[in-house]
């Protein structure tokens, strides 16, 4: 059974707090998350065309926000998308919304997944852990935000390969571990 959007809020609201900010995969999340700017939205959507509709309401809503306010959005969809394949498929058309609603340069997506694999990894590879998240969801980010967070940070390229070391020193039993714990503070 899916969860409530309730239940995929707050399940995400933890994994951004233990894994993404706790284990710092992203060293630019915890400013706007302890700003109370990032805007988290469950959809109900249960098929890829509603989740489209949903997503350009989001883009639409973001790109009009005040950054101060609202800078960052995660977008959960827990109903829709659930296989990795059919997930990855649907980005292309995440992209041309983008571009349709004329935000691109302003706004751009980042995706993350249950199951997500990087090109060339094994399924049970413990990286692919950098983009696995409670639910299905697409982040809408700000160009802009993204400028000024690369801008400010010494060596941006070396985000990732710290992510690796740490996810491999977390190993796969860890980072189960920290994901139950998320479940469990969302209780």
């Amino acid at each position: 059974m899916p969860p409530t959007s309730q239940q995929a809020v707050a399940e995400t609201r933890a994994w951004v707090e233990r894994i993404v900010i706790g284990l710092n995969l992203c060293p630019f999340a915890k400013a706007v998350q302890v700003k109370g700017q990032v805007r988290y939205v469950a959809t109900g959507a249960e098929d890829p065309d509603a989740l489209l509709g949903a997503l350009c309401d989001e883009l639409s809503a973001l790109a009009a926000a005040d950054p101060g306010v609202i800078d960052t959005t995660l977008l959960i969809h827990p109903r829709v998308l659930a296989d990795f394949d059919d997930y990855n498929d649907f980005l292309d058309a995440a992209d041309a919304a983008v571009r349709s609603l004329g935000l691109d340069g302003v706004l751009q997506l980042a995706s993350f997944h249950p199951d997500y694999r990087f090109a060339g990894t094994e399924p049970d590879d413990v990286t692919n852990a950098t983009n696995r998240s409670p639910f299905p969801m697409l982040h809408l980010l700000r160009e802009q935000s993204i400028e000024r967070a690369v801008a400010a940070f010494a060596q941006p390229e070396a985000i990732y390969e710290e992510n690796m070391r740490t996810l491999e020193a977390l190993g796969a039993e860890g980072f189960a571990a920290l994901r139950a714990r998320c479940r469990d503070d969302a209780g």
